[in-house]
C-alpha cells in the first residue's frame, strides 16, 4: 500500500527512492531505562533498544517536540524472501493485512477515526506498517494493540484475496504505465540471473492472479512472527507507558515451532555488459545503466554512495554535464541501491527531443567508465558529502520519519547502521571513492540499454557477506543537543505564539512564530505576489518558471555554486510559480537562516536569469510534458479541469490544453522573464512567514532588506475567480494505446466560499464519502468490496476570497473494469446524496478529520503555508477555530443537506482514459 505519488522530473523520481538517510546525535547515549518483560540492550543518540523473550526487538525514540506520536511495525519479509510462484505475494500480504482480524473488522476505518495517517509498504528486505497519531496515551496504546493484532491474527481470507488480487493488480498496472519505471524494472532484472532482487516487489502477473489464499497464509504464518520484526515508536509518548503497552500487546506472541527460514543465495559475479531494449508506446527515451555494488552495510558503501552523487548530481555530476549541458537529455540523475545483499549503483537519462536514446547511453557510459583515467576530484567528494549529509540533517529532528527510515537499515542487519553509515560517510576519501570506482565501474560488470560483444570478460567479484553484529558491537553514538520543547498545535495557541506585523512600505505581511525545535530548525516562506489580470496575459507560464530560473545564477554565482553554499549550509531552498505570485520555500537552521536569508535577496536582487539554464529547464520541461500527453492520469483531469474554467484564452487563469502547455514552454523568452522580474516583482505585496528557532529582529531586518531591492513598477491586483455560471454534465473518453491503468475523473465546480455557513457541512460531507481514503463510502465500496481501484477518493476544496469551490471523484481501474467502475461510483454518489451519512459516520469522520489536520499542523513547513495562506486572505487562525467549533455542531442532516445542495449530478464532468482497444 504505497501513497499515490506524481513526480514530473526524472531526477526528483529516483533521488527519493533509494539515498540513505540518517540522523544526527539527539539524544544521551547511555544504557536504556529499566522494564519488566523487556530486556534493555542499548541507548543509542536517544533511541534505547530492548528485546523481549519472543525475540521481538523494540526501539523507543521519545520526542517531546512533536505532538505526534508514530508506531512502525517492521516485518523483516520482502520480495528478497519469496520462492518460485510467490512472486508479489510479500506486497499481496500487506494489503491484506489492512482485511481485519476477528476483533478488528474494519481496520482503516479505526485509524481514520483517530485522524490517523497511516500506510504500509514493501520493500525487497522487508514490510512495515506505520501509523503517525495525534499523542496521547490512549492512542497509543491503541496504535501498539492494532499492531500486535493484525501481526498475528490477520484474516487472510479468500473472499478478501479475490477483491484485493484485483487491487494489486491495479497497482501493477499502473506500473506498467510508466516506461521509466519498467526500465529501471528490466534492467535490475537482467542484472541478477538468480538473486531475488532481480523481480520487482510489486511481483508477477500471473502469481498476483493465481496464489491459492491457503500459500499466502502460510507465508503469512511463516514469517510474521516476534523474532522477524522490528517494533519502533517515535514521538511525544512516555516510555514507561510505551514499554507497559508493548509488554501487555507484545510479551504474549509466540514464534511458530518451525525455525525461521533464511535466504543464502550469492549471485555470482557478472562476466560481460548485458543490454536490455524496451519498446512501448511514449514520447520520451530513455536510457539506463547499473553495476553491481556491495550491500548497504558494507564499509565500502558511503563510498560508492559518494560515487554515485557526484556522477549524477545536478547540476554539478559528471552525467549531468556530459548529457544534459549538451543538450542531448533533458534530465539525468544516478543512485546506489543500500540493501541487505550486494545491490546496483543505477543512472537513468531521459533523451532531449529530437535525440537518440542509444547515444545517451552511449555517452554516459563513456562518462561513467572514464573515471577511471579521469578519477573523481577532492572537490567533487567534498560536494557530494555535503550534499549526503545535508539530506541527514534535514531528517536529523524529525522522529516520525526517523521511526520509518529505520526499517531499512535494521532489514540491512541491523538499526544502528543508521549511525554507522553517517561516520562513515564523514570519513569517505578521495581514495576511497576512486578505489570503489576502480573497482565496480567496468563495462562487464555492467546492465545497460545497448550490447556490446567483448573478447576478453573480466569477472568483478560479488562483495562478501556481512557480519554486522561484529561491526557494530560496543558502537555508542554521539552525544546530544537541542532537545526542544513541546509546542501544542491548536489554533488558539498558534495564534497567541503568533506575531503578525507589517514589513516594507506597501501591505506586505511578516509572520513570527518563534518555538524552540529539536535541532534549532527553522521552516519559512516568502511569497511575493505582482501583477494584474491585464499585464499578465500571456505570461502565465513565464511565472511559473520564473522562481525556478532565479534560482539558477547570480552575477556572482553560477547554479552550482547557489547549490554549494545551500549544501554548506545545511538548508533548502526551493522555488515555486504560478500566475501573479513567486514563491519561496526554506528550511534551515537557527545559525544558518541569517546566510540563507542574504542568498535569497541576492537571487530575487540580482538572478541573471541564464539563458542556457533556461534552455536545460525548458528541455527537461518539455520531456515531461511530452511523457505525460500519453499518460491517462494527466489527460483525464485535465480535459475536466478545462470545462470547469470560465477564462478566456489570453487570461493568465486560462487552464490550457496539454498541447497548448508544450508549446507555451517552447515560446517562452528571457525577455519574458527579465521583464517579469525587472517591472513586476516589488514588495507591495506578499507575506514572509517564520516558524521555529529564529532570530526574531534579524528575520524582521533581513525580510525588510529583502523588500527594499524591489521596485517594479506594475501595480498588484489580485487575480479573482469564479465558479462558471453555467455547466452541463459531461461523459469523455480518452483512448491511450499500450497504458494498461485507465484513469477516472469527475468534477464539479460551483459558487460557494469557506466563509459560507454550509462550508463546514460539505467539507465534512465529502470526507465521509471519499476523503478518508480506504475508509470512506467509496474506498469501502470500489476498492474494499468490489476490488475495482488501488486508488479511490473524492476532495473539495473551496477559496477564502471567491465564491468558487471544486469537488471531484477520482479513481485508478484497469480499462476492462471501467464501466463496472463508472457504476459502482455513480450507485455511490446517489445513495450519499440522497440518504446522506449516518450518525455513527459523522461523529468518527468530526474526529478523524480534526486529528488529521492537527497532524498536518505539526509539520512547520506546513504551518508556514498555513499561516501565509491567512495573511493573503486577511483572517487569523481564528478562522480554524471556529471551523472546527462548527463541525463539531454538525447533525448527520445537515451534512446530507448541504452536501445534497451544491453537489448536482446534471453539472458533473466525468473523463476517463486508458486503452480502450479503439484505435486513434
Amino acid at each position: 500500500m504505497r501513497p499515490n505519488v506524481t513526480t514530473s522530473a526524472l531526477a526528483s523520481a529516483t533521488a527519493a527512492i533509494l539515498l540513505p538517510l540518517g540522523v544526527t546525535a539527539v539524544a544521551r547515549a547511555d544504557a536504556p531505562p529499566k522494564a519488566d518483560g523487556m530486556t534493555p540492550l542499548r541507548t543509542i543518540e536517544g533511541i534505547s533498544e530492548y528485546e523481549l523473550g519472543n525475540g521481538l526487538r523494540v526501539l523507543l525514540f521519545p520526542d517531546e517536540t512533536k505532538p505526534t506520536v508514530t508506531v512502525n511495525l517492521t516485518v523483516l519479509v520482502g520480495s528478497r524472501h519469496e520462492g518460485y510462484g510467490e512472486a508479489g505475494m510479500a506486497h499481496l500480504l500487506e494489503h491484506m493485512v489492512f482485511k481485519g482480524t476477528p476483533t478488528r473488522s474494519d481496520i482503516p476505518e479505526m485509524l481514520k477515526a483517530r485522524g490517523a495517517s497511516f500506510n504500509g509498504t514493501t520493500w525487497f528486505d522487508r514490510t512495515n506498517y506505520y501509523e503517525t497519531l495525534p499523542a496521547s496515551d490512549e492512542n497509543l496504546e491503541f496504535a501498539l494493540a492494532l499492531e500486535a493484532d493484525r501481526f498475528v491474527n490477520s484474516l487472510i481470507r479468500g473472499e478478501d484475496l479475490a477483491s484485493e488480487m484485483t487491487v494489486v493488480r491495479n497497482e501493477f498496472e499502473r506500473g506498467e504505465n510508466s516506461p521509466q519505471r519498467i526500465l529501471r524494472q528490466r534492467i535490475q532484472s537482467a542484472a541478477y540471473d538468480w538473486h531475488g532482487y532481480g523481480r520487482s516487489t510489486i511481483g508477477n502477473r500471473a502469481d498476483i492472479e493465481r496464489v491459492p489464499v491457503a500459500n499466502l497464509k502460510a507465508f503469512y504464518e511463516k514469517y510474521y512472527r516476534p523474532e522477524n520484526a522490528v517494533l519502533v515508536v517515535a514521538g511525544r509518548f512516555d516510555p514507561a507507558k510505551a514499554v507497559e503497552f508493548i509488554s501487555t500487546h507484545f510479551a504474549p506472541l509466540t514464534n511458530p515451532d518451525e525455525p525461521l527460514p533464511t535466504t543464502y543465495t550469492e549471485e555470482p559475479a557478472q562476466d560481460g555488459e548485458r543490454t536490455v531494449t524496451l519498446r512501448r508506446v511514449g514520447e520520451v527515451g530513455l536510457a539506463g545503466f547499473a553495476y553491481h555494488i556491495p550491500a548497504g552495510g558494507s564499509p565500502e558503501f558511503p563510498a560508492v554512495d559518494v560515487l554515485a552523487e557526484a556522477l549524477g548530481s545536478s547540476p554539478s555530476g559528471r552525467i549531468y554535464k556530459a548529457v544534459v549541458e549538451p543538450g542531448l537529455a533533458a534530465d539525468a540523475a544516478s543512485y546506489a541501491f543500500a540493501l541487505h545483499d550486494p545491490g546496483l549503483l543505477q543512472g537513468f537519462a531521459e533523451a532531449a527531443d529530437g535525440n537518440d536514446p542509444r547515444d545517451v547511453l552511449a555517452k554516459m557510459l563513456e562518462t561513467v567508465e572514464r573515471v577511471a583515467e579521469e578519477p573523481i576530484t577532492e572537490e567533487e567528494v567534498a560536494r557530494a558529502k555535503a550534499k549526503l549529509l545535508k539530506q541527514r540533517e534535514l531528517v536529523a529532528n524529525d522522529s516520525g520519519r526517523i521511526a520509518i527510515e529505520l526499517s531499512d537499515w535494521a532489514a540491512m542487519g541491523d538499526w544502528r547502521l543508521f549511525f554507522l553509515y553517517r561516520d562513515r560517510l564523514e570519513a569517505v576519501t578521495v581514495e576511497d571513492v576512486n578505489a570503489a570506482a576502480a573497482k565496480y565501474l567496468q563495462r562487464e560488470n555492467r546492465t545497460a540499454g545497448v550490447f556490446l560483444p567483448t573478447k576478453a570478460p573480466v569477472s568483478v567479484p560479488v562483495a562478501p557477506t556481512l557480519d554486522i553484529a561484529e561491526q557494530v558491537d560496543g558502537y555508542t553514538g554521539r552525544e546530544v543537543a537541542d532537545l526542544g520543547e513541546a509546542f501544542d498545535v491548536a489554533p488558539a495557541n498558534v495564534e497567541s505564539r503568533l506575531t503578525r506585523t507589517k514589513a516594507g512600505d506597501g501591505d506586505f505581511d511578516l509572520l513570527l512564530l518563534p518555538k524552540q525545535n529539536r535541532g534549532s530548525t527553522v521552516s519559512a516562506r516568502v511569497v511575493l505576489r505582482y501583477g494584474n489580470a491585464e499585464d499578465l496575459s500571456g505570461l502565465a507560464t513565464a511565472c511559473e518558471m520564473l522562481p525556478r530560473l532565479m534560482l539558477r545564477g547570480t552575477s556572482t554565482k553560477t547554479r552550482e555554486q547557489i547549490q554549494d553554499e545551500l549544501d554548506r549550509l545545511q538548508a533548502r531552498l526551493t522555488g515555486s510559480g504560478s500566475a501573479g505570485a513567486a514563491a519561496f520555500a526554506i528550511k534551515a537552521k537557527r545559525e544558518t537562516l541569517p546566510a540563507v536569508l542574504d542568498l535569497l535577496t541576492e537571487i530575487v536582487t540580482d538572478a541573471t536569469l541564464p539563458a542556457d539554464e533556461l534552455e536545460i529547464m525548458r528541455k527537461a520541461e518539455l520531456a515531461t510534458l511530452k511523457a505525460r500527453l500519453v499518460d491517462p492520469q494527466a489527460l483525464a483531469p485535465n480535459a475536466v479541469r478545462r470545462r470547469l474554467s470560465p477564462w478566456p484564452s489570453d487570461d493568465p487563469r486560462y487552464v490550457p490544453t496539454l498541447e497548448e502547455e508544450v508549446a507555451r514552454v517552447e515560446s517562452v523568452t528571457r525577455d519574458q522573464l527579465l521583464r517579469l522580474k525587472e517591472e513586476f516583482l516589488n514588495g507591495d505585496a506578499g507575506a514572509a512567514t517564520f516558524v521555529g528557532t529564529f532570530d526574531v529582529d534579524d528575520a524582521t531586518s533581513r525580510v525588510k532588506t529583502l523588500l527594499a531591492s524591489l521596485d517594479g513598477p506594475v501595480p498588484y491586483r489580485r487575480l479573482g475567480d469564479r465558479a462558471p455560471e453555467t455547466l452541463a454534465a459531461e461523459s469523455l473518453e480518452i483512448n491511450t494505446p499500450d497504458k494498461k491503468n485507465a484513469v477516472y475523473f469527475n468534477a464539479t465546480a460551483f459558487a460557494l466560499s469557506d466563509t459560507d455557513a454550509d462550508y463546514p457541512a460539505v467539507l465534512l460531507g465529502n470526507f465521509i464519502l471519499g476523503g478518508g481514503s480506504l475508509s470512506s463510502r467509496l474506498g469501502d465500496r470500489v476498492r474494499q468490496q468490489e476490488g475495482l481501484s488501488y486508488g479511490v477518493g473524492s476532495g473539495f476544496s473551496a477559496q477564502a476570497l471567491d465564491e468558487r469551490a471544486a469537488f471531484y471523484i477520482y479513481a485508478i481501474s484497469n480499462p476492462e473494469n471501467v464501466p463496472r467502475l463508472k457504476q459502482v461510483v455513480r450507485e455511490e454518489l446517489d445513495r450519499y446524496l440522497a440518504e446522506g451519512p449516518t450518525d455513527e459516520e459523522v461523529e468518527q469522520a468530526r474526529g478523524g478529520y480534526l486529528q488529521q489536520v492537527a497532524v498536518e499542523r505539526s509539520d512547520d513547513g506546513e504551518l508556514a503555508r498555513v499561516l501565509s495562506a491567512t495573511a493573503r486572505d486577511g483572517r487569523t487562525m481564528a478562522f480554524y477555530e471556529t471551523l472546527e467549533e462548527a463541525l463539531g455542531g454538525l447533525t448527520a442532516e445537515e451534512v446530507r443537506a448541504a452536501f445534497a445542495r451544491y453537489i448536482d449530478v446534471d453539472r458533473l464532468v466525468l473523463a476517463v482514459a486508458g486503452d480502450f482497444g479503439k484505435d486513434d
